[in-house]
């Protein structure tokens, strides 16, 4: 209960099947090179117009991963005299990439958009001002408040960069994302995709305008200097954007699963962040309790790891769990009631 494969396609045998056909059909174990030599193939095309096509944009372009694609986006769209702003639970992909960029960081807390647009007001002169958020956040499973963002960044003349890392596939009615659920789509400059987690294979996409995408193949230091994916990767994303797209009840399973599971916690008088993801994380605050507990639930046959500082701040070390489509009602209803039991008996919830 600790995995980002949300709609357990990463055992789907559709994708399998597609991986292993292209290694039958000669295209190798590797690309052999970076995208810009001979890593290249006409599968990369086929894939970055299907992407562009599902998030209703111009273009895509698909790197080697979501931290790759992160420190390279921003590096290469920021630099010295420019002010990026980031929520201060951002990925660490993002505040790396920020830090490679040279660019002033200016961290705002957390969903804050009054602090926000102090520091959008503080740093108006700067000559290029981008806004990053995660869409849902990793550790905490909440939310940012994309309409109020899309807002700031229309009134500040900012870009705005959202990474669809945790919603990607979850949300809108064809795992569009967040952003085009709350219809602010419009309004993100760059959008950021992984396939590691709902798509359950590897890689990453960057979508936006063409001339967003021809920058970035010309200035993103992790595209031009990393090998492309393997080709038979490359099939297997493109199989699993075809199951995505078409994975609806898998989305209303999750969806509904989540809600009953972050309350069979609250109702016993766990402590955890509020939203709808399945992203649930259940604060056992000092490190050592975190550790104590996630011990207790791996011999009760729950395999739910600790997160700690500096991952997250002191005093909120937390069990991470993570829902998929994949686990059934009574995994969910028995995992539940072993998890409630196992905080009474380490005094972490205060239920009765």
């Amino acid at each position: 209960m600790s995995g980002n494969d949300y709609l357990g396609l990463s055992q789907h045998p559709a994708i399998t099947e597609a991986m292993r056909n292209a290694l039958d059909t000669g295209s190798g174990s590797g690309a052999g090179a970076s995208r810009l030599v001979t890593g290249n193939r006409p599968q990369f095309s086929l894939l970055e117009q299907a992407l562009a096509e599902w998030q209703q944009c111009e273009s895509a372009l698909v790197c080697s991963s979501g931290y790759t694609a992160n420190c390279g986006v921003i590096s290469a769209l920021a630099g010295r005299g420019d002010v990026v702003f980031s929520d201060r639970i951002n990925h660490a992909s993002i505040v790396d990439g920020i830090i490679l960029s040279r660019a002033v960081h200016a961290r705002y807390r957390h969903n804050d958009m009054e602090h926000l647009r102090w520091l959008l007001e503080k740093h108006r002169s700067a000559r290029r001002k981008l806004i990053v958020t995660d869409a849902v956040f990793s550790m905490d499973g909440d939310a940012a408040r994309l309409l109020e963002l899309a807002e700031l960044k229309r009134e500040y003349g900012a870009m705005l960069m959202v990474d669809e890392a945790h919603s990607g596939g979850l949300y809108g009615s064809y795992g569009e994302g967040l952003c085009h659920v709350l219809g602010v789509h419009r309004d993100v400059d760059v959008h950021i995709g992984t396939f590691s987690k709902a798509f359950g294979v590897y890689g990453a996409y960057v979508s936006g305008s063409q001339t967003l995408i021809r920058w970035l193949t010309n200035k993103a230091r992790t595209l031009i200097y990393s090998t492309a994916l393997p080709p038979h990767v490359i099939a297997g994303i493109l199989r699993a954007l075809e199951l995505v797209q078409a994975e609806h009840e898998g989305r209303k399973r999750l969806a509904a699963a989540s809600v009953r599971f972050r309350s069979a916690l609250v109702n016993v008088g766990f402590r955890t962040e509020s939203g709808d993801s399945p992203i649930v994380p259940l604060i056992a605050g000092e490190k050592a309790s975190a550790l104590r507990f996630s011990e207790a639930l791996d011999v009760a046959g729950i395999a739910a790891v600790a997160i700690r500082p500096p991952t997250v701040p002191a005093g909120t070390s937390r069990i991470r769990f993570s829902l998929s489509a994949a686990h059934t009602d009574d995994e969910l209803t028995d995992g539940a009631a072993r998890i409630c039991e196992i905080g009474r008996t380490l005094g972490v919830t205060a239920g009765e």
